[in-house]
């Protein structure tokens, strides 16, 4: 039902984010994992977002999910992968740690803090941004049906 397509786009959009609070989550969890089973540090993972369209379904349909210049409106967006961070491991000079290379270097994850702590802030502002867009539906879907019933 159309009226409830802003819940709906804004729903989406807390699902990803939550995703993606959760997925920074585990970055800090392990920023000093130097052993993983599938063998050297642990690697970030970040979220990869994507646009969800709108299914076509049926001609009538096809017109009214299309916008004045005719393409497909958006549906909300969705998580499409959880990528790896192509960036190398922090190496630090430890000749004594269990997992240093022959040259005494330990690799650390590529997890940088600062970057992680800043994700999280625009993460947890979008967060709220949206669950604002869904109060604001709310009230409004609200006001109407007061005005339906006066």
């Amino acid at each position: 039902m159309r009226v409830f397509r802003s819940i709906d786009i804004a729903g989406s959009a807390l699902t990803a984010h939550r995703l993606w609070m959760d997925t920074i989550s585990s970055n800090l969890a392990n920023v000093n994992t130097t052993r993983t089973p599938e063998g050297g540090p642990y690697i970030r993972r970040v979220p990869v977002f994507q646009e969800r369209l709108l299914d076509a379904v049926g001609a009538r349909e096809d017109r009214m999910a299309k916008g004045w210049l005719g393409f497909y409106s958006s549906s909300g967006v969705r998580v499409s992968e959880i990528a790896t961070d192509a960036t190398p491991p922090r190496l630090a000079y430890q000749p004594d740690h269990p997992d240093a290379n022959a040259e005494g270097y330990v690799a650390y994850p590529n997890v940088n803090v600062v970057r992680e702590m800043a994700d999280m802030m625009v993460a947890s502002r979008a967060y709220e941004a949206n669950l604002t867009v869904v109060e604001t539906s709310k009230s409004m879907s609200n006001s109407a049906m007061d005005i339906m019933r006066a």
